[in-house]
């Protein structure tokens, strides 16, 4: 049985064409230099590679894991280095990344899709140049000129790797209770003391310096968030003329033993512990807090990705699998065994995980697109970029993850019993996956964001927009005919019971806001899974319009799988969004009836 990655290169392109629009955004001035087949061929060759380098080393990873050693450093599992550097030397790491500091200057979608192919290729993997990016979003946007002429060229080009050491073992989700400390000396520096935990790739031996975006608190500061400061740290100190010093004084006391992800180091870090680590403030004193949730947004995103990435790695060794497995006799075969691919159940099972990443991809494109259109479109279009990317991230990051976990499963189901037995691999899927419901924000914090602030933007005027869009498919639809009509009465009717649903939580925050917070996670989803419908439908509509206006561009078989898959996840998969809605609106009383001795504490 084959296991290799490969790149789903025709689903990406048209995720790029026709869900996000990549056409507009290589319109936009910024991108002027850049044309289609530039972008095919980035895309193309980045799969080939990431399938290539780092796909192979995804089972050696979980086996192996990192190790931290003697004298305190970390190796990362057998490859590793090698495969990084290789990243590195192609360009691949950087292309998303601003031209002004050494980047490629592409677009952020696609980026994405490179994003989406590495971590399919080998989530562990994958995290480390993840971490740095958002470390880069955060130097590139606040970080002094020197900052940048020191940190961030060398992030960039991935020669350096970036973390970001938020959690405290007193402080999880409460950011607010961050207690590390920051002390100003006399050079305009800082001493950094303190523990941070749950620092990924915080120590590897893949690069020659690591950086270390740090919150800590100043004296005197305020208490909560609106006291905390954003620190550089780096691993070793950097001369002027940019070549590297002394240690600095972080020092790595564990490694967590996990669940999955293997191969991606978890530190726990101590900062201080001689005369304190040396820190340069980011930006101002007490301000923090904001400059992190740049980074923050950004890592949702892409942890959203990785729900997209993982499910699809699964998927297409599930097929392979469901192919070549024989077991029973299919009913309306020939009465001799069947591969399992022929039984209904089967082919439910792969529908479900099909269509599901098919909703995702399109989610998570779109919501790259809007940022690209924030942050480079024109003036009049940029205010509403920015609200539809904030509304469409904790979807993203939620939805995706928890997807990304039920397709897991879905493939250890659909391999029986072999699914259990590691040596198929197909077990590290779901165990790797478990974590992104979990980090940069749990999926009920992403719930509680939608509900508490996104629904409310600009008066919930940016919901109402969106809701608008999905509603203008359906004179797509209608043209389309018979073969989409139950997707266009699904999609309908679904829409209407969501705008039930929105208007019901912006009601309940001003008159019973626990009403609302008990229901915010299945608001997430049905909102989640209106998007997929929409994100189906438009893929449906374009799938058929090629069909009959012809294309060399996708096979036949190609564009009627779209249109089949769509069906599948309007009859499926978006009933579900029903369910949701009356969760969603059933309010606090049963969720907060029982005490917590009834509950058996």
């Amino acid at each position: 049985m084959s296991t290799d990655y490969t790149a789903p290169l025709d689903d990406i392109r048209f995720a790029l064409d026709h869900l996000a629009d990549l056409p507009a955004i290589l319109g936009l001035s910024d991108f002027a230099w850049i044309d289609r087949d530039t972008v095919e061929g980035v895309v193309e060759e980045s799969g080939r590679f990431f399938a290539e380098v780092v796909a192979p080393l995804n089972g050696i990873g979980d086996t192996q894991g990192s190790v931290l050693q003697d004298d305190g450093t970390v190796r990362t599992p057998d490859g590793w280095t090698e495969a990084y550097q290789a990243c590195v030397e192609a360009g691949w790491l950087s292309v998303g990344a601003p031209e002004v500091y050494g980047g490629g200057g592409f677009p952020h979608l696609v980026g994405i899709s490179l994003q989406e192919m590495i971590s399919s290729a080998g989530i562990g993997f994958s995290l480390c140049p993840m971490l740095t990016h958002s470390g880069i979003d955060c130097l590139a946007a606040y970080g002094s000129e020197t900052q940048r002429e020191m940190y961030l060229t060398k992030l960039v080009s991935g020669e350096w790797t970036g973390t970001m050491c938020l959690t405290e073992p007193q402080a999880g989700s409460d950011v607010g209770a961050v207690a590390s400390k920051a002390r100003p000396v006399d050079d305009g520096t800082y001493r950094i003391s303190g523990t941070k935990i749950y620092i990924t790739y915080g120590d590897h031996e893949m690069t020659d310096n690591i950086v270390h975006i740090v919150l800590a608190r100043t004296p005197g500061a305020p208490p909560g968030t609106k006291g905390i400061s954003c620190f550089i740290v780096p691993k070793y100190l950097v001369n002027d003329d940019g070549s590297l010093g002394e240690r600095n004084d972080v020092t790595v006391v564990s490694l967590e033993h996990k669940l999955g992800i293997h191969a991606s180091p978890t530190c726990v870090l101590s900062f201080g512990d001689n005369d304190g680590a040396v820190g340069y403030l980011i930006g101002e004193e007490n301000q923090g807090m904001r400059y992190m949730f740049t980074m923050m947004n950004n890592a949702r995103l892409g942890v959203g990705l990785q729900g997209l990435a993982i499910a699809e790695r699964a998927y297409q060794q599930t097929v392979v699998y469901a192919v070549e497995r024989e077991q029973g006799r299919a009913m309306g075969g020939d009465g001799s065994i069947s591969p399992i691919i022929d039984h209904a159940d089967v082919r439910r099972m792969l529908l479900t995980m099909r269509s599901q990443i098919e909703a995702v991809r399109g989610l998570v494109y779109l919501n790259a697109a809007a940022l690209d259109h924030a942050h480079h479109g024109d003036s009049d279009a940029t205010a509403a970029a920015e609200g539809l990317a904030a509304l469409l991230t904790p979807m993203t990051k939620a939805w995706g993850t928890d997807v990304g976990v039920e397709i897991a499963s879905l493939a250890v189901q659909i391999h029986g019993g072999m699914g259990f037995i590691e040596e198929t691999g197909v077990a590290q899927h779901y165990r790797d996956a478990r974590i992104a419901p979990i980090y940069e924000g749990t999926n009920g914090i992403q719930a509680l964001d939608l509900v508490g602030r996104k629904l409310g933007l600009s008066g919930g005027a940016v919901a109402d927009s969106l809701l608008d869009q999905i509603a203008s498919v359906d004179a797509d639809l209608a043209s389309a005919g018979e073969s989409l009509s139950s997707l266009r009465s699904g999609l309908s009717e679904a829409l209407q019971s969501l705008r039930v649903s929105v208007r019901f939580m912006n009601e309940a925050k001003a008159t019973s806001p626990i009403d609302a917070f008990a229901g915010a996670t299945p608001m997430l989803t049905q909102f989640s899974l209106v998007v997929g419908a929409w994100m189906h439908a438009q893929s449906a509509v374009a799938a058929q319009k090629l069909l009959v206006d012809g294309t060399d561009k996708y096979s036949t078989d190609f564009l009627e799988a779209k249109i089949v898959t769509a069906q599948f996840y309007g009859e499926h998969i978006l009933p579900r969004a029903e369910a949701e809605a009356r969760s969603a609106r059933a309010g606090s009383a049963a969720i907060m009836a029982l005490s917590p001795a009834q509950l058996g504490a």
